[in-house]
């Protein structure tokens, strides 16, 4: 493992390559801290909350990782990586107000060490600051993110509104991921591939990757959410769960009609009052089916991840890209 908390095996493989990204993301990490620089003080303070929280910054590294097909020294690569990055924080301080989240990464959440409103604006002030960069790099880089942006919120809306009548509820959560989360990964591999100046074949194919991966690494995610302890993820297990945001394998389990599903929607109904309440859930889940049930599904997004990337020149950023495209799979035991 390494200072991103992914397993670099794929890159790794290859030296000059490894030194690439690494340099890459030293840059990404020295641009962040700029971009979230403020002349009012306190908005730097709360702007670099997360920043300095760290995190996996594998959004970055796709960005990096898709410029290798190209030129990645290509003066906008490590630009585009940071406004991804930045969009993505900007998510993270709105998902805690919605989801009322004591902690993230770790530490206490913006909105708890400070007010809702303040991880509002904070989060509004980071989309500006990801739009600024964009700007720099031209019409079409701009034009991609703001498209992104807005399938973000859409995705946000969809899921608070919930499926419609008659919608199968599975459909709708993985219509839910490709938009708030998927959507943002895809991204990161097209502006790689663009701003390293790669033909078109080669950005949709990575937007393609980005996608699948992006799906597959949110249901590894979910999984995680369910069957780790506090301590092992740095946040509040079963917090969509507490929220009433049923997640791949809540939603599994609740398609059966065995003791475990009874009594889960039993605790669900009763909005988990009571002391325990939750645990009481998070058990039911840790030992049903529906778990290894989800697992075969984050397995296919991945191997759909990995097909995409068949096209693509043998080499060792196609390598990279397939490890982590095992790793999301492998997290989840």
């Amino acid at each position: 493992m390494s200072a991103t908390g992914l397993d670099l095996t794929g890159i790794r493989a290859d030296p000059d390559l490894e030194q690439a990204v690494r340099r890459g993301l030293d840059e990404v990490e020295r641009m962040l801290r700029h971009a979230v620089r403020s002349d009012v003080p306190f908005v730097t303070e709360t702007s670099r909350h997360l920043v300095d929280a760290g995190g996996k910054r594998f959004r970055p590294m796709v960005v990096l990782l898709a410029a290798q097909f190209a030129d990645p020294t290509a003066a906008g690569v490590v630009p585009a990586a940071v406004a991804i990055e930045l969009t993505h924080l900007s998510t993270l301080y709105h998902d805690d107000v919605m989801d009322e989240a004591p902690l993230r990464r770790g530490a206490a959440s913006a909105n708890v060490r400070w007010t809702n409103t303040i991880a509002i604006l904070t989060g509004d002030f980071l989309f500006a600051k990801a739009s600024d960069i964009t700007a720099d790099l031209g019409p079409a880089a701009t034009r991609i993110l703001a498209r992104t942006i807005a399938t973000l919120c859409e995705g946000q809306i969809r899921e608070t509104v919930g499926p419609e009548p008659g919608q199968d509820p599975v459909d709708h959560y993985l219509r839910v991921v490709s938009e708030k989360t998927a959507s943002l990964i895809a991204a990161s591999g097209r502006l790689g591939a663009m701003l390293s100046g790669a033909d078109p074949f080669t950005a949709d194919t990575l937007a393609a990757f980005g996608e699948r991966f992006g799906v597959a690494f949110q249901l590894s995610d979910d999984l995680i959410d369910v069957a780790s302890e506090e301590a092992d993820s740095g946040k509040t297990p079963g917090t969509d769960l507490r929220e009433g945001i049923p997640t791949l394998p809540v939603l599994y389990a609740l398609q059966e009609e065995d003791a475990a599903a009874v009594k889960l929607r039993q605790l669900m109904g009763d909005g988990f009052a009571g002391d325990g309440a939750l645990a009481e859930a998070l058990d039911l889940l840790r030992g049903h089916p529906a778990m290894r049930r989800a697992r075969v599904e984050v397995a296919r997004w991945a191997r759909e991840a990995r097909d995409c990337l068949a096209s693509l020149e043998k080499g060792p950023a196609r390598t990279a890209l397939e490890t982590l495209a095992d790793y999301v799979v492998d997290r989840t035991g």
